[in-house]
């Protein structure tokens, strides 16, 4: 007899309801100071006593990641595609979108801040540039999956070069382009939090970043909540779309 499975979306919801359990479970047992790990209801409070303010912080940060994830993807995807459909291009220049992928982009921040200055462009530019080196790899990575055989085939009745990139090889690069996205996705959340620290004066990271100055860590938990909430529901809207890919490809 088979059991019904559950969807998988609720399979992350039961993982934090187990995690929000045991921090209460130990902060309750073992009398944890609240100057140090204040109960989740307590977490829960400061978030509805002061609504006004994590609301408007958290809208802040979402733009954030909105504008500056959508650039930083778009960018990433253009120079995925130029990159994967040009030999030259990919033996010149991946190397180095696969160093600059693993070099801290906050050490970048002063530089930001010397060039730009503070201010929400600024914030969007770090974010943009967090978002474009995993989009841009994934895709060009997943253009060079194409079959020699659709490739050839394409040939056989002349197709054009347009019409073959985008009825034959965004198909088959389709699902590394949804994985960059995901990953680009994540780290523009990450992306926000941290230039909300240095080149703003608003949002949820700076809240954390005050939180942490005058150690509140209601304040602080209160904020990364939300945090967590953009990051899995944005998460979460790629993963729908990656489903809706593979159906269509398949």
């Amino acid at each position: 007899m088979s059991h019904p499975r559950l969807p998988e979306w609720s399979y992350p919801v039961l993982a934090l309801a187990g995690a929000v359990v045991l921090w209460a479970a130990f902060v309750s047992l073992l009398g944890v100071p609240p100057y140090l790990l204040p109960h989740p209801i307590e977490v829960a409070r400061r978030l509805i006593g002061n609504p006004d303010l994590y609301l408007d912080a958290a809208v802040a940060t979402t733009v954030k990641v909105l504008v500056g994830g959508a650039v930083g993807t778009l960018l990433g995807f253009m120079i995925g595609v130029a990159v994967g459909e040009i030999p030259p291009l990919w033996r010149a220049i991946l190397p180095y979108l696969v160093v600059a992928r693993v070099l801290p982009v906050v050490s970048l921040a002063p530089l930001l801040i010397i060039y730009f200055g503070v201010g929400f462009a600024t914030g969007v530019g770090f974010v943009a540039l967090m978002a474009l080196f995993p989009m841009a790899i994934s895709t060009a990575a997943g253009f060079r999956q194409t079959p020699d055989a659709a490739l050839d085939l394409t040939r056989s009745v002349d197709a054009s070069r347009l019409r073959v990139l985008f009825a034959v090889r965004l198909p088959y690069a389709a699902p590394d382009v949804v994985a960059g996205l995901r990953q680009s996705v994540t780290l523009a959340v990450v992306g926000a939090v941290l230039a909300e620290w240095f080149v703003s004066d608003g949002g949820l990271g700076y809240l954390i970043l005050l939180a942490a100055e005058s150690i509140r860590p209601d304040i602080m938990l209160a904020s990364l909540s939300l945090v967590f909430v953009i990051g899995f529901s944005l998460y979460g809207a790629v993963g729908l779309l990656g489903a809706r890919v593979r159906r269509r490809v398949e």
